[in-house]
């Protein structure tokens, strides 16, 4: 019939349009959605055409049933491409999901990294700022110690005015002395007068001159001051760490100075060890914290750490930074930090243990290569009413020498800083308290500060070890220990 046929036709076309047409996935849904919207619509009108036929012309069944097998077989390959165009469409998508991911994987990542970069800029941005302040403080005293000169040169203008009128005056007594023509002696001591006077007008024209060059000066140097700032600012952390102890040539072996008591200490009468190396002595073999009991002094408990067959008393160990070492001087006093970790055990256990006798002092120091090196001093150490004054006496060691020898050396810190050198307050600016001399030395209680962190590094402000002809050591790890002169067979 005409309608059967019609389905036949669109069945057959939307076949050929799915077989013979490549499209994208949107124009393959439009077509799948008017296939399953025609069919069902032609494949109905055929089915009540038949039925109709079949009623009144009463046509054989076998030719109806024919015409229905036909059109299932239509439908069905129909159906089997639609199912294959699904398939190549759920494909696709996929495909596409997964490229979608992958960007949004990619964008997340960027994001992530934009953020960590966001936050070193602030950083950076934030030691800029503390940079500005300081240079405005520096221009505010330059500007304040101008505006004094500029008021020197002023008085000065003012008195070389003042003078000068005398000396005008002066003139007119010696016009109308030599009027009345005065005696010779009148006459010598008007000249002698006027000679001074002249000697007196062309000093203050040196002084004014000399102010007005140290003006100039000062300007000079404010703006080098700044350009050097600018400078250390700009210093990479790595380029500290790149110096290796081992491109140092060691010093020769020192010869010690004489010491007064071979023997520093003791066993008291009561047992109690007055150091670790009492300790070492009573058949202890192994580092670790004990208690110690000095002569004079209460009971308090100290890291012994075993070296040369001896036991030696810590005073200081850094390893890692995880103790902040800028404290206060009743910090540095008492002593802070935990004995099996940092810690600085204090001046006055420190002092209550070296009263006792004669002490050496040995400092190791390990760089961020893992070279280590060590250097001993004989010393003395003051007492609280000398404000713990340092001295030193080069023994031996493996490392040039970086702190003063034979001079006196005050401990300072920033709340407390007993002797600025050139108005220049060592703790404040370098961090940490010390026996600062010049400030420039060595700093072991400086900031912590490894070679690869991110952001600048103020040169002195790290732990470091500077000889003083050498470069900055950037250090990695130090100890500081005290033992007895009676080294016997240590080397």
């Amino acid at each position: 019939t005409q309608n059967s046929h019609t389905a036949k036709t669109v069945s057959r076309k939307s076949l050929c349009i799915l077989n013979n047409q490549r499209v994208s996935g949107a124009e393959n849904m439009k077509i799948i959605l008017v296939f399953l919207f025609v069919a069902p619509l032609a494949l109905s009108a055929s089915a009540e055409k038949d039925h109709s036929s079949f009623d009144s012309a009463a046509s054989p069944e076998t030719k109806s049933r024919f015409a229905m097998l036909d059109d299932v077989r239509i439908l069905a390959n129909g159906l089997l491409q639609l199912g294959h165009g699904l398939k190549d469409f759920v494909h696709k998508t996929k495909g596409q999901m997964n490229d979608i991911f992958q960007k949004l994987y990619i964008f997340d990542r960027s994001f992530y990294e934009l953020s960590l970069q966001t936050s070193e800029i602030k950083e950076e941005e934030e030691q800029l700022r503390q940079t500005t302040a300081r240079l405005q403080i520096n221009n505010e005293e330059i500007k304040n110690l101008s505006q004094e000169m500029n008021s020197k040169i002023e008085d000065l203008i003012q008195n070389k005015i003042q003078l000068q009128e005398k000396v005008w005056g002066l003139e007119d007594k010696v016009t109308k002395l030599a009027i009345i023509q005065p005696s010779i002696q009148e006459t010598k001591e008007i000249s002698s007068l006027k000679v001074f006077v002249e000697q007196q007008d062309n000093h203050i024209k040196q002084l004014l001159k000399i102010v007005e060059d140290q003006h100039v000066q000062l300007d000079r140097q404010h703006n080098q001051i700044m350009e050097l700032e600018d400078k250390l600012n700009h210093i990479e952390l790595q380029e500290l760490a790149e110096n290796s102890f081992t491109e140092e040539q060691t010093e020769p072996e020192a010869i010690p100075f004489p010491v007064h008591n071979a023997t520093a200490v003791i066993y008291k009468s009561d047992g109690a060890a007055p150091d670790c190396t009492a300790l070492s002595n009573s058949s202890i073999r192994s580092s670790g914290v004990y208690t110690i009991k000095p002569n004079g002094s209460e009971a308090f408990d100290v890291y012994c750490e075993m070296k040369f067959g001896s036991s030696w008393t810590v005073i200081q160990n850094r390893v890692d930074g995880s103790l902040d070492f800028n404290q206060t001087w009743d910090a540095y006093a008492n002593g802070f930090g935990e004995l099996n970790e940092e810690f600085w055990l204090g001046l006055n256990k420190t002092y209550s243990i070296t009263k006792q006798g004669d002490y050496i002092l040995r400092i190791e120091l390990q760089d961020w290569k893992d070279n280590k090196r060590y250097i001993e001093y004989a010393f003395s150490l003051g007492g609280p009413e000398t404000d713990y004054t340092l001295q030193l006496s080069r023994i031996s060691g493996s490392i040039p020498n970086a702190l003063p020898e034979q001079t006196e050396l005050r401990f300072s810190t920033a709340d407390r800083d007993v002797d600025i050198i050139n108005d220049f307050n060592c703790p404040e600016n370098y961090l940490g308290g010390w026996w600062h001399s010049e400030c420039e030395e060595t700093n072991l209680n400086g900031k912590y500060v490894a070679p690869r962190s991110r952001g600048r590094l103020d040169r002195r402000k790290g732990l470091y070890w500077k000889p003083k002809k050498g470069r900055y050591y950037l250090l990695k790890s130090t100890k500081i220990m005290i033992h007895p002169t009676d080294l016997k067979s240590f080397y």
